[in-house]
């Protein structure tokens, strides 16, 4: 399909504001987040834009740095943010990468030493993202071969060969571990839709950069995974967390997480190149964009809520960052398959959310949430393990892409 007529100025007006938004992003963490003391970036930013250059540093926040910032050099072409891509895969190299055991450690000091030397697998995942994005960005043959190396690594322990899926954590020595959560509000459990997402973006970097018919074969089994075990077809809804047998251990629903998937499945079956797979992705996409659309946003401001559950509703009214930039993008995405008018607005009064409450006009960057009261989180962090300039970054650069369709 083409942009009609009217539908062009609204993807060239968010074109526009994506583009003014992501350097306001990117600049903020090129000034902010260099650690010029102890090396690679400072862990924390609290919500109040106190520096905290004592607190650890986590895997979770250098990776997707270094992934964002590989990727807005590869697009853009800055020498700026390559220098800050470097930095961060320097200190990934010297002092998150496991020399012994291979991997990546979750969590480190400030000054570089091992404070949690765990592999979580949704960690294993973002390195492999970020180093994917890296080798595509500087074609250095050692990034790429330390991306296949820690490929090897995750389907050699994480893979359930019998019965398919990641398992989610283990030992330094790639042992299986009892407490297996990411945090503290996550279920305890052997398989999560949150990793395997994650698992199914990296390998589709990775066969963007590598596409060896080993990695094709997992990335096609991680697309028939969504399609079949994760994704609800009753509810286009998409199931949390399971036992080792796949048995269902939660009937929450996280907004956020269903509208990034509906567009992430759609990548990875469009970087494969299957055309059976790109069709039910797509159908999966477009039926998730109508349910999140449907039941997760507040018709009071086109925000959307963060949890639900079938018998309660709504049960986090919190607004957070991160599923608002993922919304424009299943929006985007979903008015893309099928031309619905309706989802191209969504994905714009989305972004009209963004712009209105979430952008910190006065110190930069974005707000964690917009909490029910109407005011900004505060509370939680500007920079940090979990807030980090991957979703909104990635937002920017994926909604510019949209303006330059012609034909999709």
């Amino acid at each position: 399909m083409q942009p009609t007529a009217s539908e062009s100025p609204v993807l060239s007006q968010l074109a526009g504001s994506a583009q003014k938004e992501l350097t306001n992003i990117l600049d903020w963490w090129s000034e902010k987040m260099p650690d010029h003391e102890n090396g690679g970036f400072y862990g924390r930013i609290d919500g109040t834009g106190v520096l905290h250059p004592t607190a650890d540093k986590n895997v979770i926040l250098n990776t997707r740095i270094l992934w964002t910032f590989s990727a807005a050099a590869r697009r853009m072409g800055m020498h700026t943010y390559r220098d800050v891509a470097d930095r961060a895969y320097r200190y990934l190299l010297d002092y998150f990468c496991d020399h012994e055991h291979g991997g990546v450690y979750w969590t480190l000091d400030y000054k570089g030493q091992p404070v949690q030397d765990k592999k979580q697998v949704y960690a294993q995942s973002f390195a492999l993202y970020a180093l994917s994005e890296y080798y595509l960005l500087t074609y250095e043959p050692e990034v790429l071969a330390k991306a296949l190396r820690l490929f090897e690594l995750m389907e050699r322990h994480s893979l359930d060969k019998m019965r398919l899926g990641y398992f989610e954590a283990f030992s330094r020595d790639w042992q299986l571990i009892a407490d297996l959560r990411l945090s503290d509000k996550d279920a305890n459990e052997a398989k999560t839709m949150n990793t395997h997402l994650h698992v199914l973006e990296a390998y589709a970097n990775l066969y963007r950069a590598a596409p060896t018919p080993q990695v094709e074969s997992a990335l096609k089994a991680m697309i028939l995974l969504f399609l079949d075990k994760f994704i609800d077809p009753q509810t286009a809804h998409l199931r949390l967390f399971f036992d080792e047998n796949w048995n269902l251990k939660s009937d929450e629903i996280s907004f956020g997480h269903d509208i990034e998937a509906s567009w992430l499945l759609c990548e990875a079956a469009e970087v494969l190149g299957n055309k059976s797979l790109i069709k039910k992705a797509n159908l999966a996409a477009v039926q998730i964009a109508e349910a999140t659309l449907r039941e997760g946003i507040d018709p009071k401001d086109g925000g959307l809520f963060y949890t639900a559950t079938p018998h309660e509703g709504i049960t986090n009214p919190n607004k957070d960052w991160w599923p608002q930039a993922e919304a424009v993008l299943g929006f985007l995405n979903a008015w893309k398959i099928d031309g619905s008018p309706h989802f191209l607005q969504a994905a714009q009064r989305s972004w009209r959310f963004i712009a209105e409450n979430l952008l910190d006009q006065a110190q930069g960057e974005w707000y964690w949430a917009l909490k029910p009261d109407g005011r900004p989180d505060t509370w939680n962090d500007k920079a940090g393990p979990w807030k980090c300039p991957y979703h909104n970054g990635r937002a920017c650069m994926e909604i510019m892409q949209y303006a330059t369709i012609r034909e999709v």
